[in-house]
């Protein structure tokens, strides 16, 4: 067995897994907890069925918030079933605050 047998890189780079999933919790500190929905068809009745599993995700910033949908990439453990890391988050779902709007015109 050669060393290239053993290399999970590409000539672009190495082969990263990552997720599309949406946030449930964010009450630890810089950890999240991430569900990641995805579809089978029933083998006699051939109707879609949602399948989910739970991640837990290290976020070293705090950025996602429940009901974000982020995108996840697997990274080294940093405990038991934290193997996962945030790269990024994909839509909020955070309301602005009022300071954060623009100001509006004043009624005449």
């Amino acid at each position: 067995m050669t060393t290239t047998d053993l290399d999970t890189s590409t000539a672009r780079g190495p082969i990263v897994k990552s997720k599309v999933g949406r946030v449930l919790t964010d009450s630890m500190d810089k950890t999240i907890l991430v569900r990641v929905d995805t579809f089978a068809q029933h083998p006699l009745y051939k109707k879609r069925i949602r399948r989910s599993k739970k991640f837990v995700v290290h976020d070293e910033r705090n950025e996602a918030h429940a009901g974000d949908v982020v995108q996840i990439v697997e990274g080294r453990p940093r405990s038991k079933r934290k193997t996962w890391e945030l790269a990024s988050v994909v839509r909020s779902s955070r309301v602005p605050a009022v300071e954060d709007l623009p100001e509006s015109e004043e009624h005449s």
